[in-house]
């Protein structure tokens, strides 16, 4: 087959292609700059829906039927779900299943989770496993708050670290492809980080958390495969928000003089809302962030030209509030794709 071991760590794909994308989100992120490029903007935050974990249930599902409805595929072709969500017991994730009846494949990478299910599932279909791989995640502000911190109406002050978790979802719908034609988007390579843990214990400063390991595996992934960050466009990390990517770009520079990222980096968080004027403070976060951002977004820039070549860069916080409470810090984990479009 076509997959290619270049370490431990990192693969590359002759026939993975990302036949379709969607992404849905809520309002707060429809009100963002990249409104125009998601497939649908929901006018509240719960959409008729009885609680935030069935909001975010349904976020979900809807991403993965659009994906499908958009090449006309239904859901007996799809051999795996792979994705993942923040809640315990990835109930968004696992209750979705319920409904669509495929083999399941449920992770817990935190925000990282997306850019994990699109390695492991083009992983999977160039090994000669399942053809067609349904990958996705999903995030809603107002579940994650009642998890990780405190209730909405309780009205606390954020800190100006602090991200604001996102109510979107995306999916990718991934499968084999004999040869690649003009105009396919394809996952061309992926890196699967390790545990970077530099003894961060602030749960509102993800960023100084997560930073170390996405630089790690960006470094990691480089040198894998013999590349030079100038081979992308663009590297878009996932939730690191205006402080993270800051961050990276210094370690960037304290590791090698001459390593320059700037001009590469960007971050899904980032771009998800207008940092001046939605008071998200450092950006956007959850898995619903790199997912819905890259489903949305970037695949269309791929799609229309704008971009070759795109490194996607997951980042994720490998917490509860269990080990928050025990005194545990805080370790991370990136995970990263390499998507690009072929001529």
């Amino acid at each position: 087959m076509g997959v290619h071991r270049r370490s431990a760590a990192s693969y590359t794909f002759d026939h993975v292609g990302i036949r379709s994308a969607a992404a849905v989100v809520g309002p707060k992120e429809g009100h963002g700059p990249l409104a125009s490029y998601f497939d649908r903007i929901w006018t509240s935050e719960l959409n008729n829906h009885v609680s935030s974990e069935v909001a975010e249930r349904a976020l979900l599902t809807e991403a993965q039927s659009l994906a499908l409805d958009k090449v006309g595929e239904n859901w007996a072709h799809v051999d795996w779900v792979v994705g993942g969500d923040l809640l315990d017991q990835l109930i968004a994730t696992d209750f979705a299943a319920r409904e669509h009846q495929r083999p399941l494949i449920g992770m817990f990478a935190a925000c990282a989770v997306f850019a994990e299910s699109l390695g492991l599932g083009a992983l999977a279909i160039e090994g000669g496993g399942p053809k067609m791989v349904l990958a996705g995640a999903c995030s809603h502000h107002l579940s994650a708050e009642r998890q990780f911190r405190y209730p909405i109406e309780l009205g606390y002050q954020r800190t100006p670290t602090a991200g604001w978790t996102s109510t979107a979802a995306g999916a990718c719908l991934l499968s084999y492809l004999d040869a690649m034609n003009s105009g396919d988007v394809a996952i061309e390579a992926a890196t699967f980080g390790r545990v970077v843990d530099w003894g961060s214990k602030n749960p509102n400063d993800m960023s100084t958390a997560m930073a170390p390991a996405a630089f790690d595996t960006i470094k990691q992934h480089l040198d894998d495969l013999g590349r030079d960050i100038t081979y992308y466009d663009q590297v878009y990390t996932g939730d690191l928000g205006v402080l993270g990517v800051k961050l990276v770009d210094a370690l960037a520079q304290k590791e090698k003089e001459g390593f320059n990222w700037s001009e590469r980096l960007n971050d899904c968080g980032r771009s998800l809302y207008d940092i001046d004027k939605q008071d998200v403070h450092n950006g956007g976060s959850g898995p619903g962030c790199s997912a819905s951002v890259f489903s949305g977004f970037l695949y269309r820039q791929l799609q229309t030209q704008q971009f070759q070549r795109i490194l996607l860069v997951s980042t994720g916080a490998l917490f509860s509030p269990t080990s928050y409470q025990q005194g545990e810090s805080i370790p991370c984990i990136a995970h990263a794709v390499a998507i690009v479009r072929h001529n």
